[in-house]
């Protein structure tokens, strides 16, 4: 990928000022955020997770949410969380669906609403040695499981894919599920692991991608001595021709950080493109078929928000927006992007939108994370959309533990 020509200096003092001023809350300040309201409460324990997957279902009154008994550890093998639903409705009651025994915090057992479908759901869990997913109509109450656990689905809700979650738990604690040891611990790049593609019908799967196919590809520089390689992060695009996924690795040069690029692939795992080689990519989002909007670095002073053109060398950096890393999704027509930062000084964590056709940050508020909160078991506000783009969900602690919060859009965007 061709180095990006540099921001202007001015443009981009700019924005580290706005940066400088976002972390600064006053208690003024809360006049003029959206309202938010609790959804969930205590004394049990909620969070949906990640940010890229459908928390609200099309009507926007049924809300996904995990419930745990404790926080603050690691879950062991056999901890359960319930996995249920939060009726808007009916004075945000709680509506179990059922249990799991694989997750972890930083992405519960990957429930969420099935694409293509009105009342599906999904979700993760184990049974005896191995991983499965179980779907579910709510409505009806039936549910079908299939022998192999899915990450992300594709837009007709049809196939989905899959890391490998074993390798997950050793290499990076917090997103792969305990249970099932990894049989190539030991191997740096196994040629029969890797990533899988799962028919949603049948539970017929297929390994796309092996972690020694990827880690012959060429990376500038090469990788260090001893690099162990895994895979993370894996989201299929709109009209579900492709799918992107992070390529990790951590060898001796790196202790006990490590490096990451991104590919794209084609569904059928041909046609890989290495789509950010500079070993510096964190959370990204599908802009459309062709584009990512991601948080990524072209050299080793400068990350930015860029949008990456697929199967091309192209990226454009996305001026105006905070330059702190975040999760990032579009509300629906691609005028808005949703965001958020990771704790500040005062341990304040800011979701905020920012408006394209502007360049105006928006911020949500500023919720307090207790210090507790970091790490394997912290709690980042990961906010996702509802389908009308008319409200956000968060997870936050800032009133004592984690739970769910809606925070309605509409005061900003119109």
């Amino acid at each position: 990928m061709k180095k990006q020509a540099m921001l202007p200096r001015r443009t981009f003092l700019r924005t580290l000022a706005a940066a400088s001023l976002a972390p600064t809350l006053r208690a003024q300040d809360a006049e003029k955020f959206p309202p938010v309201r609790a959804i969930t409460h205590g004394p049990k324990f909620h969070w949906f997770a990640y940010y890229d997957k459908f928390q609200f279902d099309p009507s926007d009154l049924l809300v996904l949410a995990n419930e745990a008994d404790f926080e603050g550890r690691s879950p062991t093998r056999d901890e359960v969380i319930r996995v249920g639903m939060v009726d808007l409705k009916d004075g945000d009651k709680w509506i179990e669906l059922g249990e799991s025994r694989a997750w972890n915090w930083q992405q519960g057992a990957m429930l969420q609403w099935v694409p293509g479908t009105e009342s599906s759901v999904m979700w993760n869990d184990r049974e005896g040695d191995h991983f499965v997913c179980h779907i579910m109509d709510v409505r009806t109450g039936k549910k079908r499981t299939i022998p192999h656990p899915i990450y992300a689905l594709s837009a007709d809700g049809k196939w989905g894919v899959s890391p490998d979650f074993r390798r997950l738990n050793d290499t990076r604690p917090g997103y792969g599920y305990a249970g099932v040891p990894d049989p190539n611990r030991d191997v740096l790049a196994p040629e029969d692991a890797g990533i899988w593609k799962t028919d949603m019908e049948t539970g017929k799967q297929s390994l796309l991608l092996s972690f020694a196919d990827v880690a012959k590809v060429e990376q500038p520089g090469g990788f260090s001595n001893g690099s162990k390689h895994w895979f993370n992060h894996l989201l299929v695009a709109p009209g579900g021709k492709r799918f992107t996924f992070l390529h990790r690795w951590r060898g001796e040069a790196e202790g006990k950080s490590w490096k990451t690029r991104q590919f794209t692939v084609g569904a059928d795992g041909r046609d890989l493109h290495l789509l950010n080689p500079s070993g510096r990519v964190s959370h990204f989002v599908w802009r459309d078929a062709t584009h990512i909007l991601a948080y990524a670095g072209w050299d080793e002073q400068l990350w930015r928000f860029q949008v990456f053109e697929d199967r091309t060398n192209k990226a454009q950096a996305i001026d105006g927006m905070l330059p702190t890393d975040g999760h990032c999704t579009y509300l629906p027509g691609n005028q808005w992007i949703l965001c958020d930062t990771y704790p500040d000084a005062a341990r304040h964590q800011k979701p905020y939108l920012f408006h394209l056709a502007t360049g105006r940050v928006h911020l949500l508020g500023g919720f307090h994370s207790p210090k507790e909160y970091t790490g394997e078991w912290r709690c980042d506000t990961h906010p996702r959309s509802s389908r009308s783009g008319e409200f956000a969900c968060i997870d936050s602690p800032h009133e004592g533990a984690r739970q769910l919060h809606l925070i309605d859009l509409r005061p900003v965007t119109g």
